[in-house]
């Protein structure tokens, strides 16, 4: 019986650089009032959103896609050539096949990676990250791209009064690489399927096939607001801390907090159920960029390190939380 060589990657992996891109147009709830019978205050005090950026034409999944991983790839310090795997999470690309990563993968310049596409919803980007460890440490990457993107504003109902404000667009991406020493921990993921449909798509995309009969309006996302929200704040704040527990460290380690961007009220009531300290900067990004679904956590990321609110090698609690219902949880080392 033959004997199979056993996989040789790096001892532990990394986050090297991050990137995002934010569409230029920026759309304040004013502009949302002008569909749904509602308030500013109201739209604030709900959600914490104040305005968010909605994508042009030409800022594509892809094209976002683009701009979010050259920026990743250049912070990192590497070339494109050396990416060995790109990994887009997604659920606004709307081609079943071919996956848009191949795309994006082309037109940074990275040669010929292993590159897919993978669909869960808000937890997109740490399932991605999960993958990504897992192709360093196993060898067959010594880099790889995780991307989060999404274009929202193409699947939201601008007349359905509960989630018009709450989508936005753009992009998010990270290289993760080699490590000497652990720079992401255990993930904690998982699912609940029989709570699939407290956030689904309105309308499948069958109904659009060669005979059938098209719905008055093109599919969008909705959302059983309530339930959804008791599952944030009382479920994955235990995810949150199982995550801290698998990685060793508790919440007084922690320098920052970078939950998946979906509502104010869900992040604040997730901080408080967590008992984090004062000293612990938690990201609000979800204020000027809306919910962007698998872009939100490195968005995030993005900005706080561009803006000095965290700094490189803070160790960073993220969490991932959506549709399916889907979870992922880790702590990292930010780059």
């Amino acid at each position: 019986m033959a004997k199979i060589k056993p996989s040789r990657g790096a001892a532990y992996a990394r986050i090297m650089g991050v990137g995002g891109y934010r569409p230029t147009r920026v759309v304040p709830n004013e502009v949302i009032l002008e569909k749904i019978d509602s308030s500013d205050e109201w739209i604030r005090s709900r959600s914490g959103i104040a305005t968010r950026h909605w994508a042009s034409p030409d800022e594509t999944v892809a094209a976002m896609s683009v701009e979010a991983g050259g920026k990743a790839i250049a912070d990192a310090g590497i070339t494109p050539e050396q990416i060995g795997a790109v990994i887009v999470s997604t659920v606004s690309h709307f081609k079943q096949t071919p996956a848009v990563a191949t795309e994006i993968a082309d037109k940074l310049g990275t040669g010929r990676p292993a590159a897919f596409d993978i669909s869960a919803g808000c937890a997109g980007f740490g399932y991605g990250l999960t993958l990504a460890k897992g192709m360093i440490t196993d060898g067959s990457a010594e880099y790889a791209l995780v991307i989060g993107v999404e274009r929202l504003s193409d699947l939201t109902d601008l007349e359905d009064r509960a989630t018009a404000f709450l989508f936005g667009d753009g992009a998010g991406a990270v290289v993760v690489g080699p490590a000497k020493e652990p720079a992401i921990g255990p993930t904690v993921w998982g699912s609940e399927g029989d709570k699939s449909e407290t956030i689904k798509q309105t309308e499948s995309w069958e109904a659009y096939r060669e005979g059938g009969v098209a719905p008055a309006k093109f599919p969008a996302i909705t959302q059983e607001g309530q339930a959804v929200f008791r599952w944030a704040v009382f479920e994955m704040a235990k995810v949150a801390q199982q995550a801290l527990d698998a990685a060793g460290i508790t919440a007084d380690d922690l320098d920052v907090f970078i939950p998946h961007q979906a509502n104010m009220r869900i992040i604040d009531s997730m901080v408080k159920t967590l008992k984090l300290p004062e000293h612990v900067t938690v990201a609000r990004d979800v204020e000027t960029t809306g919910n962007t679904s698998a872009a939100s956590i490195p968005l995030a990321m993005e900005r706080l390190l561009a803006t000095g609110e965290a700094k490189s090698g803070d160790t960073a609690l993220v969490i991932g939380f959506g549709a399916g219902l889907v979870y992922a949880a880790t702590v990292v080392t930010l780059p």
